[in-house]
């Protein structure tokens, strides 16, 4: 079978309904007491890339993860998703405090809204960060949204990542994702 319809049996939809392409099988490596920006993703089943000019205007996928997260007192966060080294969404650094093995979830939403190079291709993205605070229940979070189109590029392979930062090293910082899902949704 050649790499072509495989890629196509793999990333078609004939019938409208949510296809997966990812599904992580272990938990990611917990990103404790530091400033580096690291990986909330783990290996899976299925793929994160996409070939080069496979995209097709309108293309939309959703990234659904949860998992654990602690943060000491007056700390940030930042989220960033990225097609290699290109950042999709970033959410820059967000206030979050005060936070004993809460859960954790971040959707993300994308839509390829034109093709091309950079400069020319163009995706849409949206993404919600909650956590739930055990201790009484709360719903906390925060939203970001972004339009990329200068460095975005459907003409090379296109590989997502999702990445955490702390704003502080402190031991009382953690998070790792238990579940991360991708699927096509158009």
């Amino acid at each position: 079978m050649s790499t072509e319809i495989e890629i196509n049996s793999y990333y078609s939809n004939p019938l409208g309904y949510t296809r997966g392409l990812f599904a992580q099988t272990a938990n990611s490596t917990p990103v404790t007491n530091t400033i580096v920006e690291t990986s909330l993703i783990n290996g899976g089943v299925g793929s994160l890339s996409v070939p080069a000019n496979f995209f097709k205007v309108g293309d939309s996928f959703r990234a659904v993860m949860a998992g654990v997260l602690n943060a000491a007192n007056n700390q940030t966060i930042r989220i960033r998703v990225k097609a290699g080294s290109v950042i999709l969404l970033d959410s820059l650094a967000e206030p979050i405090t005060n936070i004993t093995n809460d859960v954790f979830s971040l959707n993300v939403d994308f839509t390829i809204r034109q093709l091309g190079g950079p400069g020319v291709a163009s995706i849409v993205s949206l993404g919600t960060f909650h956590y739930t605070k055990t201790s009484n229940g709360s719903i906390e979070g925060f939203a970001f949204n972004q339009v990329e189109n200068t460095l975005f590029d459907t003409t090379v392979s296109n590989a997502l990542e999702i990445t955490v930062e702390w704003g502080a090293a402190d031991p009382g910082n953690s998070i790792y994702s238990d579940i991360f899902i991708l699927n096509k949704t158009y």
